[in-house]
């Protein structure tokens, strides 16, 4: 094991050496010898920061691990080696030393969620294990707006991993051991937790190359798709593409009036239907839109069965009715969206249509060759902010 002077240990974390003395001076830190501290010790005065920081008096802590209610014994399992310590550069030698722009270099901590830090604050270890990656970037031409963007995204997709893993567990492990009236050592449960946090990650990882396969498999048969079309071998507009625009009435209304948690059921049963019946069909969901979302098809005819499967599986959940609209065409791709008329065009098919309905464009019908379904002629119609008339259609099942 790593040992650490008292000194080393507040420089790990960003105190005074005398902050470490009064946290052993009220029981919170107990080392074995006066001026040797493990790397629990370290995340020990982390967390007593993070608790200060929160308004908890310091004082109040010691009391209660003094009678045995509270224990920070648990920051010693292997599990909670992720709490990292202060790196010794700062942002600006950082920079000074890679290269890589200042601004951005910030932007790491804010898109792990934390408050911009100045230029002369200290990375954390974790943050300097991402520094490589931008420097490669940079190196390779990209532009700092993509790294940014990429930054932020990753920091926001797994602050939402981490939050929702926060509350499972809490739900799982912690409210049931202080429901049976178990001590802190029990509640925090260090042994699942360094049984389970290598699977949870192994989970993650194994999803993320999922997505990765998923996303570059697209890239790579955009790529052929386009060098294809440049040979003269292949059309790219031989089949057009539908986007479709699923919105649910009320539905923002009513995940407020039902309260968090019944709001957050809701928002799964709605992700996963509509989630599983995009997939079976070819298509995937792109965003969600307030109280809607808008997916992709490359094939429009499976694309509409899925808007009526959708529409039926809604109603079946016991769901506010949906209403759906849905245009073929070229569209535009960037960074992870569609654009163009297309898009537009469909959003406002999906205004049009009643609770209930599936509406598609001619260019749908006309392209649509799934068996058991039908179009009902609704005829020239006038679209808010689309110049001149859309012929729509009513799909149903025939």
């Amino acid at each position: 094991m790593t040992w650490y002077s008292r000194e080393n240990a507040a420089e790990r974390v960003g105190v005074e050496p005398y902050y470490l003395v009064r946290l052993v001076d009220l029981g919170i830190l107990a080392p074995e010898e006066p001026d040797r501290f493990s790397p629990g010790d370290v995340r020990r005065v982390l967390m007593a920061e993070s608790l200060e920081d929160a308004g908890i008096p310091l004082d109040a802590v010691a009391a209660a691990i003094r009678r045995g209610a509270l224990s920070l014994a648990f920051l010693d399992a292997p599990s909670y080696e992720r709490f990292a310590a202060l790196a010794a550069d700062t942002f600006r030698q950082v920079s000074d030393r890679t290269g890589i722009p200042l601004e951005l270099l910030m932007v790491v901590r804010e898109a792990i969620g934390m408050a911009q830090p100045s230029p002369d604050d200290r990375l954390r270890e974790d943050e300097m294990a991402i520094v490589p990656f931008i420097e490669l970037q940079l190196a390779e031409g990209f532009r700092v707006a993509a790294i940014e963007r990429l930054l932020r995204v990753q920091g926001d997709s797994t602050r939402r991993i981490t939050d929702q893993e926060a509350a499972w567990w809490n739900s799982e492990v912690i409210e049931p051991a202080m429901a049976a009236g178990k001590g802190p050592e029990e509640i925090a449960n260090t042994d699942l937790a360094d049984r389970i946090a290598p699977l949870s990650e192994q989970a993650v990882l194994a999803m993320y190359h999922a997505q990765q396969a998923r996303a570059w498999t697209a890239n790579i048969i955009e790529g052929f798709e386009v060098l294809m079309a440049k040979a003269g071998i292949h059309s790219r507009l031989e089949r057009l593409p539908a986007i479709c625009f699923l919105d649910i009435s009320g539905y923002t209304r009513l995940t407020q009036e039902r309260g968090d948690d019944a709001a957050a059921d809701l928002s799964t049963t709605v992700a996963r239907l509509v989630q599983r019946s995009s997939v079976r069909h070819g298509g995937k969901p792109i965003k969600w839109l307030g109280d809607g979302v808008m997916f992709y098809f490359g094939d429009p005819g499976p694309g509409v069965r899925a808007a009526l499967e959708m529409v039926d599986g809604l109603a079946a959940a016991g769901l506010p009715p949906a209403h759906v609209g849905l245009h073929a065409g070229p569209v535009l791709f960037q960074e992870g969206d569609y654009f163009g008329q297309t898009v537009n065009l469909s959003a406002r098919i999906a205004d049009y249509a009643r609770q209930g309905e599936v509406l598609v464009s001619q260019a749908v019908a006309a392209a649509s060759q799934e068996q058991g379904i039908a179009f009902g002629d609704i005829g020239p119609v006038e679209l808010k902010g689309v110049s001149g008339t859309v012929h729509l259609l009513r799909a149903h099942l025939s």
